[in-house]
């Protein structure tokens, strides 16, 4: 749901609605109960880019992402080993008794 800016042409009193779109507008100001109320037009939803633009650190190099999906299978592997090596320790106990 959108936000609006109300204005209220007898008093001045100035304020944001947050309303849905198919609710009527306004007409009665909230200050001085008078029906001088109006919606002002605003910039919108849109979407706002602020800045100088895209920088080139925005997108990772393919340098990167080599070694980000081999630090990770490095991680699985050693994850797997652990496993692993808790099974056996495991298993070595139950010989023991």
């Amino acid at each position: 749901m959108p936000t609006y800016d109300y204005l209220c042409d007898g008093c001045g009193h100035e304020f944001e609605l947050f309303q849905a779109m198919s609710d009527s507008v306004k007409k009665k100001c909230p200050e001085c109960k008078t029906n001088k109320l109006r919606r002002l037009f605003g910039t919108g939803a849109a979407v706002v880019f602020k800045g100088s633009g895209f920088y080139e650190t925005d997108y990772r190099s393919e340098s990167y992402k080599k070694g980000a999906s081999a630090a990770k299978k490095a991680r699985e592997s050693a994850k797997s080993e652990s496993k692993s090596k808790g099974k056996e320790s495991k298993s070595e106990g139950k010989k023991s008794e």
